[in-house]
């Protein structure tokens, strides 16, 4: 008991030790202080399971268990955006596309739309568009909705539940054109500006 216990304080000065540089690699792969700091706090909680005593040089592999988490942390969030953004907001020229499905796709959309224009409160459609539409880490979605990082977390989580609850309310076509316009504007052509006015507008209202 008192060698585990004497190793773990070995690997636990070493991590702490470590710990400014990781979140260095972390930060500089991520962009993010957050998601670098779960980047870090997983790599200390894989070091405490490994096999320490086949390991020659614990700070080269630190370092690269971080590097690794943090390029499939970012790989992840990659896919997460393209996958919701083409789910969402297709190019209107797809060549592969006839104007029948065109049309479907453009109806799926304002639905989801009509969705969370209906089932959100403002702040709650600001933060969920921009982390799973556009990928934004957590810190900027905090600066730009000026509340603390833990919740704009908070904001996108409440944000799930209620899109995934059963309720059948919709917005009307009259409420739901703007925000849907600016979406497509920024998921299709990467101007930003339409958007930022209405999720300003609506946190003003």
């Amino acid at each position: 008991m008192k060698e585990e216990r004497s190793d773990l304080d070995e690997a636990l000065a070493t991590f702490v030790e470590m710990r400014p540089r990781l979140m260095a690699i972390a930060y500089r792969l991520l962009g993010s202080r957050s998601e670098a700091e779960d980047v870090v706090q997983e790599t200390w909680l894989r070091w405490q399971k490994t096999d320490r005593t086949v390991v020659s040089n614990p700070q080269a592999l630190l370092a690269t268990m971080t590097t690794r988490l943090a390029i499939n942390v970012r790989n992840s969030a990659r896919r997460r955006h393209e996958t919701l953004v083409d789910r969402w907001a297709p190019e209107a020229g797809d060549a592969g596309d006839d104007p029948a499905a065109q049309t479907e796709r453009r109806e799926a959309v304002e639905q989801a739309v009509r969705l969370m224009m209906a089932r959100l409160t403002p702040s709650e459609r600001a933060a969920y568009v921009l982390r799973e539409a556009f990928g934004y880490p957590y810190r900027q979605i905090s600066e730009r909705l000026q509340v603390g990082v833990a919740n704009a977390r908070q904001l996108v989580t409440r944000a799930r539940a209620h899109l995934a609850a059963e309720a059948r309310t919709v917005a009307n076509s009259a409420t739901h054109e703007p925000f849907l316009h600016a979406f497509l504007n920024a998921a299709q052509a990467g101007e930003f500006a339409d958007l930022d006015e209405v999720l300003a507008a609506d946190l003003a209202a």
